[in-house]
């Protein structure tokens, strides 16, 4: 196909549509795929249907739901018609969604049914439409006050008035939508606990999916399973639009990702590219795959011999390829950075993954390859038509703060001209706040967040993600967070419990016996990580998290919860 000679949502549609007609573009994983053309349809319908609603271009329309088709459809309606989307993510609590409501100035909302109680009572001046996802049935806002049940079958008669009238109205001409037009407005759920609206033009995610496409093409016969939330970036941008644009199709679960729905949704769609988050493969690797490799003495002890390591990695990559389906050619990890044991599981394997770099603000990608090109703990090579600059390097090592400039830098953050200030200079960079080193052939290595570098007791630079990442390459640890309290360097772990019951099986032990067991391999992983680390980065003190972290929806730990 020629390239986009229109760089907006809408111009990214109407070519799809009329390129791949018959073909499907979303689907549920047990349901019937709707086609582009019945896409087309159902976009220019909803949006008559907003029109009719009052909604103008510029007005913002908010979208809180998990993914699924309607997801797409509703957010092709509202960036069509030149209207803003506002997406949220489902996992924010009913105030954190009010307040973002009440700030966007939301004129309609689009929202599953399970979510109705976190928009109930928002008092939103100018809100007047509630649509459900479910089936695009048109609600008062006061729905749940009024008794749904009722509202609900007259909000299906109210969709089915406006859309017949909008198929019978005269073909009208829409405003157009231009290049720089807003498209959407994102908050971040903000590891920070302070979300931001992060302003979106047409420009900056449509340029982002045709440099995407540069480095990792997608055609029309790919099969995306996608299992993170459309509401982020991430998943919108590189999960959704970019496969949209390829008239490709997106298949949708159903129910949470959890393993039991997963293995037969890969079995059933056979997916050739995925999008993940590290903490996915991370799990699999340390739950399903070491144990495997370290279940006696004798496999333990093979495992450390790099050949028969190596062959081991490609035994147990073939059977995951398997179990993902068979047919898998591109796994993109994002969000976070990814353990570095795993990593190497996935290079000796040779499971087709490629790890990208990029922001909310970056629309979201800044660097990327595809699993031809990986290198080592790289995030691969800047995209077309996008600057990197690393900013006050370190003689020494080459790090410093990453900064962007191109078509996918965001124009702002929404009536926020403070914080926007302080991250966009005069000249268009935008401070990223993470630090970076670039290498001679242009790959990107990302070092950590410099809000979180700890400065020691010489005046080192003491970066806690590569301390963790010393923890996590222990069995016993699957997650952990490093920081300083009263001059110390402190982990809080989470352990691995599985590998402790498997350690300890057989033995009786008391629930004091078994603490104290607990304690001492932890203790041994302290010192085990130390010895890896230079001396200003030794951790003086271990403390047991004995749940989860919490985390963002795109699983990044919550570090502000554990570290003040």
């Amino acid at each position: 196909m020629d390239p986009l000679a229109t760089l907006t949502l809408k111009h990214l549609v109407d070519r799809s549509v009329a390129a791949f007609a018959s073909r499907p573009a979303l689907c549920t994983v047990d349901g019937v795929p709707i086609t582009y053309a019945q896409l087309g349809e159902q976009v220019r319908t909803l949006s008559g249907v907003l029109s009719d609603r009052g909604v103008r271009p510029g007005d913002r329309v908010a979208i809180l739901g998990d993914s699924c088709p309607n997801w797409g459809i509703a957010y092709f309606a509202i960036t069509t018609m030149g209207a803003i989307a506002v997406p949220i993510l489902p996992d924010f609590q009913p105030d954190q969604v009010r307040h973002i409501l009440r700030h966007a100035g939301a004129r309609a909302v689009f929202v599953s049914d399970k979510y109705l109680g976190k928009v109930e009572d928002a008092e939103v001046s100018g809100l007047e439409t509630l649509v459900l996802l479910e089936d695009f049935s048109v609600l008062p806002p006061q729905a749940r006050r009024e008794g749904l049940a009722r509202l609900l079958e007259e909000g299906r008669r109210e969709f089915a008035r406006l859309r017949d009238a909008v198929q019978q109205r005269s073909q009208q001409t829409p405003a157009p939508v231009r290049e720089d037009d807003v498209a959407a407005i994102i908050y971040t759920s903000g590891t920070t606990g302070n979300s931001k609206g992060v302003v979106l033009t047409h420009r900056n995610l449509v340029s982002n999916v045709v440099a995407t496409r540069a480095i990792q093409d997608v055609q029309c016969t790919d099969r995306l399973l996608s299992v993170l939330p459309m509401s982020h970036t991430y998943e919108c941008t590189i999960g959704f639009l970019l496969p949209m644009m390829a008239g490709a199709c997106v298949y949708y679960l159903d129910k949470p990702p959890v393993p039991r729905v997963l293995m037969p949704a890969m079995e059933k769609v056979r997916p050739t590219i995925m999008l993940t988050v590290p903490l996915i493969m991370e799990k699999i690797f340390k739950t399903r795959v070491l144990p495997q490799f370290t279940r006696n003495p004798l496999m333990r002890t093979l495992y450390r011999v790099p050949a028969v390591r190596r062959q081991l990695h490609r035994i147990a990559v073939r059977k995951l390829l398997r179990l993902f389906g068979g047919e898998l050619r591109f796994f993109g990890i994002g969000g976070a950075l990814l353990a570095a044991e795993v990593e190497q599981f996935m290079r000796d394997g040779g499971f087709p993954y490629a790890i990208g770099y990029g922001l909310t603000e970056t629309s979201p990608l800044v660097a990327g390859c595809g699993p031809s090109a990986t290198r080592f703990r790289s995030t691969g090579v800047i995209i077309p038509g996008v600057e990197v600059r690393i900013d006050s390097p370190n003689p020494k090592t080459g790090e410093g703060e990453i900064w962007v400039r191109g078509p996918n830098v965001m124009r702002e953050y929404y009536k926020d001209p403070e914080r926007t200030a302080e991250v966009l200079t005069a000249d268009g960079w935008f401070r990223t706040g993470d630090l970076g080193v670039l290498d001679r052939d242009g790959y990107l290595y990302i070092k950590g967040r410099l809000k979180n570098v700890i400065v020691g007791p010489s005046g080192e630079n003491i970066y806690p993600e590569e301390i963790e990442a010393a923890l996590n390459r222990s069995d016993y640890v699957l997650e952990s967070v490093v920081y300083e309290h009263n001059g110390l360097l402190v982990a809080r772990v989470h352990p691995n419990y599985e590998a402790f019951d498997q350690e300890f099986a057989g033995r009786r032990l008391t629930e004091a016996q078994m603490r104290a067991a607990v304690a001492e391999k932890l203790e041994a992983v302290r010192q085990q990580a130390n010895a890896s680390l230079p001396s200003f980065c030794r951790v003086q003190r271990l403390i047991e998290q004995p749940e989860e972290f919490e985390k963002t929806p795109t699983k990044k730990i919550k570090r502000y919860l554990y570290t003040s």
